[in-house]
Parts: C-alpha cells; sequence; structure tokens
C-alpha cells in the first residue's frame, strides 16, 4: 500500500536560524497530509525480447528441432485458415486468462482459437476477446517440461474449456508415442486413441481443426487434410514447391526446345544431301 507524505516547512527566515529549528517551531508548522492509497497497475506478461515459456536447456538439438515444428504447426495452420477472419492462430504467446491475478497465465507453444478477430497481438487477453479461450492447444514436450505438460496443464486447460489439447515430443524420448491427444468431455479429458495407417503413420483425428494430426513412421508431425488428401505445407514450403514446379516447367521446355532445334538441322542436312525430309516420314 503506497502514500503521499507532503511536509509544509516554516516560511519564517528567522526561524531557520534557530538551532532548534526541528524542534518544537517545526513541528508546530508540520503538516502531513496522508492521502488515499494509490492503486498498483497490474502488469500482465508481455513479450520483453527473450525467450518464452518453457525453453527446453537440455540441448541444442532438440531446442532446434522443437523450433522447426513450431514454426511448421503455426505457419502451415495460419495458412489453412488465412482466408477465415474469426480464426486467429499464434503460438509461444503469453496467455491471461483470469483478469486481475497476473500469475494466471499460460504461454502454448501452438494454439487455435475461433470466434475471435484475426490480427496480430502482443499478448492475449481473454477478457478482451469476449471471455474467448483457446479451441485447441499443442505444446511440444521436452524432459523440461514433461511433467507440466502432463499433469498441471491439463487440469488448467480443462478448466479453460480448451476443447481439444495435443502433446508432441520430436525427439519421441518423452512421450510414448511421440503424439498423444486429449478431448475435453463432460469437462474432463479422454485421451484419444490413434489409427494406425499399413505404414505405421500413426492418425489423430482433430474436430477442431477439421484435419488429421499425423506421427509418420521417421517420428516427423504433419498435418493432413483428408478433404483434398495433401498434406499441409507452410507457405515457405509452399513457395518452395512452386519454385520447383517453375524450374521443371523450364526443364521440359528447354529440352522440347533442343529436340525441335536438333530436329530443324537434321532436316536442313537432309536436303543438302537432295532428301525431302517429309519423304521419310
Amino acid at each position: 500500500m503506497n502514500f503521499v507524505l507532503e511536509l509544509v516547512f516554516p516560511v519564517d527566515t528567522n526561524e531557520y536560524k534557530d538551532n532548534n529549528f526541528y524542534s518544537a517551531a517545526v513541528k508546530n508548522r508540520l503538516k502531513i497530509m496522508t492521502l488515499a492509497p494509490l492503486e498498483t497497475p497490474i502488469v500482465y506478461p508481455e513479450p520483453d525480447g527473450s525467450p518464452m515459456a518453457e525453453s527446453d536447456p537440455a540441448g541444442i538439438c532438440f531446442a532446434a528441432r522443437a523450433r522447426e515444428y513450431l514454426i511448421y504447426c503455426v505457419e502451415a495452420l495460419k495458412f489453412y485458415f488465412k482466408n477465415l477472419l474469426d480464426v486467429y492462430v499464434s503460438g509461444n504467446l503469453w496467455l491471461s486468462y483470469q483478469q486481475g491475478v497476473p500469475g494466471a497465465v499460460v504461454c502454448p507453444d501452438v494454439f487455435v482459437v475461433k470466434g475471435v478477430e484475426n490480427r496480430p497481438r502482443r499478448s492475449y487477453k481473454v477478457w478482451l476477446e469476449n471471455g474467448k479461450t483457446p479451441d485447441w492447444v499443442l505444446e511440444v514436450t521436452s524432459k523440461s517440461t514433461r511433467d507440466k505438460d502432463e499433469q498441471e496443464k491439463p487440469i488448467t486447460y480443462a478448466q479453460m474449456g480448451v476443447s481439444e489439447y495435443f502433446q508432441y515430443d520430436p525427439t519421441g524420448d518423452y512421450l510414448t508415442p511421440a503424439l498423444k491427444g486429449r478431448r475435453l468431455v463432460q469437462g474432463r479429458y479422454q485421451l484419444l486413441t490413434p489409427n494406425r495407417l499399413p505404414d505405421g503413420t500413426l492418425v489423430f483425428f482433430s474436430i477442431v481443426l477439421g484435419l488429421e494430426m499425423r506421427l509418420l513412421p521417421d517420428g516427423e508431425l504433419r498435418f493432413f487434410n483428408p478433404s483434398t488428401q495433401e498434406y499441409l505445407r507452410s507457405p515457405e514450403e509452399s513457395e518452395q514447391e512452386r519454385i520447383q514446379e517453375r524450374l521443371e516447367k523450364e526443364r521440359e521446355r528447354l529440352e522440347k526446345e533442343q529436340e525441335r532445334e536438333r530436329a530443324d538441322r537434321l532436316a536442313a542436312k537432309l536436303r543438302e544431301l537432295g532428301i525431302n525430309p517429309e519423304d521419310l516420314d
């Protein structure tokens, strides 16, 4: 609780000459004004440029792989929902879910919220979004986050009303299988049972996303669109594919042009020998 103390000193300069200035003369003229307590503003977590949330210090390799998958998941889902103005996709962003309680905060690795404006945010405050909490969350589980991801976060996300909660372990060292899914049923999470394809791929269907989450035999996580029968690509991957297609078409064009030039040279040579190339057809 903060107070403001205001001291009003004597205005009679003769009193300053008295060595007993701090005695009765001042006490008689000292006014102590105590104002009403000042309210300390509540500070909610915001990005400060430093690594956010539960970054794993165990190994650079894990961190690098985790970052790759986080980028893929966020970018691929943003690209998938790009035409919908009321679906927000983000990741590694502070999410405050209780107004007035700075400690009521989580930082999902990837999350999707339906029914809110699709716009950039520095942080996500539920009370500023008409009470809308994430519908889907993915956490990348590591050695340092395993206990929290397995025990604390399911409770928190269930209380928030997150419909689907998934965990993924890029190394396969901390989750078996490396992809795990839960769905909220009457306020409690139920584990999802995946399907297994002939090649060993594990398939979880996300009702929220309308997509399959596939754990490939090599441990990679990919989103699969059952409507188009295609894997989701990030914008970067899509651009690389478009570049590759353009290069392939250019190669085919050059090959055809070279074949046509060879045919023209051969026809010219035959005519020099008095042979009509059309007679050879």
